[in-house]
């Protein structure tokens, strides 16, 4: 069949007519780009200024918002003999306070239970709990510790300092008990090295302080919080607060006083007598001493007692430690409360109120 000019273009004319759209899509698509650009840019630059202008209308425009704070060891640990068991300074983590708290001081025990042993404190010092060669160089300041305002509104301008436990008896051992062996029992010396590290950079002219710990640390401010209070200036505010460190002294469910001997061998093995007030060793043996019930019997400094209704640790470790239950029926109770029968929490209760 002969070709019909009359039924398709030329193909020159084809050629030229899609080069013409081509062309017209990559102008048109460029130009898309272009302006597509430009509005993210615009956008950018306006949430940019909106970001800087709202740091500068801040309260606090200076304050560093880190979120991890450095850790320090002891500058005069091997003059002031302030050694962890394994013979390596301790250390804290200290974040200046700024504004209205400058002058304000938060200091925080960390907590990490005791050792009552030899063999037990031999094990520690290869642990951050006796040696700050384990210790985590940046810790996260939270809670108590954070310098969020919505997070902590009542200390977070505050200095803030978290002292790191590496002696195995809540910073209230002393040296003559070391007898020779190549553990350090320092623990009483510890505190008072960084508390004088501490007044040297402002501590002693704190207008308000509050000494904090949890667990062994909640015990260690109640063993130290009078203390505390006679080396900051008199015109200060001072109190104490202890975290989950009210530790019972009563018989677990087989009838024998673990926690009681447990703090004996504590007391014994690291001469915590010296650091425990002097009206109750003339009353009791010092173990007893260490005790919560009775230290604070003693204690002048306005305290503030923090306690979980359900310690699974005292539970665990006191109430049905592992050996009261020979034939296992208190496991899944003592490992979690939602497992407990009825009897099982009124025994539980019975104990706790004795």
């Amino acid at each position: 069949m002969p070709h019909s000019s009359s039924s398709s273009s030329p193909p020159s004319s084809v050629s030229t007519i899609s080069n013409l759209r081509l062309r017209a899509l990559i102008i048109w698509s460029s130009k898309n780009y272009a302006i597509a650009a430009f509005v993210f840019l615009l956008l950018f630059s306006l949430t940019l200024f909106s970001h800087l202008d709202s740091r500068s209308r801040s309260p606090y425009p200076s304050h560093p918002r880190s979120s991890l704070v450095p850790l320090t060891l002891l500058r005069n640990a091997n003059r002031t003999r302030a050694l962890c068991l394994d013979g390596s300074a301790p250390g804290y983590h200290f974040q200046s306070g700024f504004g209205s708290g400058s002058r304000n001081w938060l200091l925080h025990i960390e907590g990490g239970g005791w050792c009552n042993s030899i063999a037990s404190c031999t094990q520690r010092k290869f642990t951050h709990l006796g040696s700050s060669n384990y210790m985590e160089k940046l810790i996260p300041f939270s809670g108590i510790l954070s310098s969020d305002p919505s997070e902590n509104p009542d200390f977070f301008n505050w200095n803030k300092v978290k002292i790191r436990y590496c002696d195995g008896a809540s910073f209230a051992g002393h040296p003559e008990s070391e007898r020779g062996s190549d553990l350090l029992f320092r623990g009483q010396v510890i505190w008072e090295a960084i508390m004088d590290e501490l007044l040297s950079i402002g501590l002693s002219k704190a207008k308000q302080a509050l000494l904090s710990g949890c667990s062994a640390g909640g015990l260690a401010a109640l063993i130290h919080c009078d203390n505390f209070r006679q080396v900051l200036p008199k015109e200060a505010t001072v109190k104490c607060l202890s975290d989950a460190g009210f530790f019972l002294d009563e018989k677990d469910i087989s009838g024998n006083s673990t926690m009681r001997y447990f703090y004996h061998d504590v007391a014994q093995l690291q001469g915590l007598a010296k650091s425990l007030h002097k009206d109750c060793i003339a009353k009791m043996e010092p173990y007893k001493c260490l005790f919560p019930q009775e230290i604070v019997k003693n204690i002048k400094t306005p305290l503030f007692l923090v306690h979980p209704a359900y310690d699974f640790w005292q539970i665990r470790n006191i109430l049905v430690p592992q050996g009261s239950d020979p034939l296992g029926h208190w496991q899944s109770c003592r490992l979690n409360i939602r497992n407990c029968n009825a009897n099982m929490i009124d025994k539980l209760d019975s104990l706790q109120l004795d």
